[in-house]
């Protein structure tokens, strides 16, 4: 692991086990700002030579211990980013999840990826996997798309490519939104988030997850016009298309239901993103994009009910040994010394 700055300082993290860095960023007009890094305290036994670093979505924070579980017992080391504003980033005076630019991502990206020893034109042997799950799974590749070359594999878990409309739904309701952007950045759009998600996830209703609400609420945050704004841009530039050229496994879920009332559907299918629209844009994404789809599968698909997730971790499994950690070639088996002096036929 790549060693640390003498004043940055590990402390223990709310999940038992782990360990967080608190990463300053630049201050903004809302004050203070920060990211926090997230890994275990003491690595796996194994090690494949490759480091990942995954990004939650909207509303969400680094919780899910078992994803960190299956990659360490891949021999990757494993690191989760919450965003400025989000979960352990979160400060009281801070608008949560506001940026009005997914570019400003890049900041704490950079931060994250130097402790990792991934800093821009420093040197490593290890390789680099970025996982990112809904917003994330927008931020990542179109960080990856402006930095070529950074990134060795990319894996999006119900990546938010496209809006729920679909394209011409977010064409029309783009105008408004960016002129209340201009005039009243941080103001309030409606706020349709009904709890369904929460109660299919949550160990306090049908789910089987602890997180902590204040970081995750059930009725999530209210969006403002200019976050979604932003995420609109990010829209549009997978829309025309990205270059991304290493490997990229996207996974989602079989089908989609929109979450207008409540109905057991909602529990064995994708109840934030419409996954048709997300499936036309996975192409757009890079020259080498593998789509796994699951039947039964949640939002977030690792947070599905076990029989669902066996089957994701059956394929992130195969990918990565296919493409991030393939075995190295056997070595060509050995020549008989008189070979030199009568070679073979």
């Amino acid at each position: 692991m790549s060693a640390t700055p003498p004043e940055q300082t590990w402390l223990p993290d709310v999940l038992p086990g782990f360990e967080q860095l608190t990463l300053p960023l630049a201050d903004d007009d809302e004050g203070e700002v920060v990211a926090t890094l997230v890994r275990r305290e003491r690595p796996g036994p194994t090690d494949a030579g490759v480091d990942l670093l995954y990004v939650h979505g909207w509303i969400d924070y680094f919780h899910q211990v078992h994803v960190a579980d299956l990659f360490e017992g891949l021999g990757i080391r494993f690191h989760a980013l919450d965003l400025r504003k989000y979960g352990r980033s979160l400060r009281d005076h801070q608008t949560p999840g506001y940026v009005s630019d997914l570019r400003t991502y890049d900041e704490e990206l950079e931060a994250a990826l130097a402790v990792l020893g991934h800093g821009e034109g420093g040197a490593t042997d290890r390789k680099l996997l970025l996982m990112g799950h809904s917003t994330g799974g927008l931020t990542l590749p179109l960080w990856a798309d402006r930095h070529p070359g950074r990134a060795d594999a990319l894996i999006l878990n119900a990546p938010w490519l496209e809006f729920q409309t679909r394209y011409l739904g977010r064409r029309v309701l783009e105008g408004p939104v960016r002129a209340q952007a201009a005039v009243a950045p941080r103001s309030h759009l409606v706020n349709v988030d009904q709890g369904f998600y929460a109660r299919t996830i949550s160990r306090r209703f049908e789910g089987e997850w602890d997180y902590d609400e204040r970081w995750r609420p059930d009725l999530g945050w209210r969006a403002t016009p200019a976050w979604l704004a932003a995420v609109f841009s990010g829209h549009e530039r997978v829309a025309q298309g990205l270059h991304i050229d290493v490997p990229i496994l996207v996974l989602l879920s079989a089908r989609s239901t929109p979450p207008v009332r409540w109905s057991e559907d909602l529990k064995r299918t994708d109840s934030v993103l419409d996954v048709p629209g997300i499936m036309r844009r996975v192409p757009n994404l890079g020259t080498l994009v593998t789509l796994a789809r699951f039947e039964g599968a949640l939002h977030d698909v690792t947070l599905s009910e076990r029989a669902v997730r066996d089957q994701v971790w059956r394929e992130i499994t195969r990918w990565v040994g296919a493409y991030v950690t393939p075995p190295a070639p056997a070595p060509e088996p050995r020549r008989p010394w008189w070979h030199r002096f009568w070679p073979a036929p």
